[in-house]
């Protein structure tokens, strides 16, 4: 069983900062894309940014500038440095990992529990 436990959400004015962590642990097990999704009530959950095992990062338009998702393999962590958070980067943060327990194994999604950052004055 894999479980990935975020951390780092929490209340900031605008302007601001936060970083957000998720680490992934469990059994042996190899993972691919890892990635930051948000959700605000009565919207669908939209990709944040995506980083590659080889460190290839993908950005939202919104974020692109402000935001940098990084991540530490040995420690099956992903990171999401929120810079000049604005009252609109408001919402639920759940990181997302790509896993397989083996190469020849299918891929599955597995969620974070989701931690709240808002952004307001």
């Amino acid at each position: 069983q894999v479980q990935l436990v975020e951390s780092g959400g929490g209340l900031v004015q605008p302007g601001g900062s936060l970083r957000l962590s998720c680490a992934a642990s469990g059994s042996a097990f190899i993972i691919d894309v890892m990635g930051w999704y948000r959700q605000v009530p009565g919207k669908q959950r939209e990709l944040v940014a995506s980083i590659r095992r080889d460190g290839n990062t993908n950005y939202r338009d919104p974020v692109k500038g402000r935001f940098t998702i990084s991540r530490d393999n040995a420690k099956n962590t992903v990171f999401l440095q929120m810079d000049s958070l604005k009252p609109e980067d408001t919402a639920v943060y759940y990181c997302n990992a790509n896993i397989t327990r083996s190469p020849w194994s299918n891929w599955n999604d597995y969620w974070g529990q989701g931690t709240q950052v808002t952004v307001s004055s």
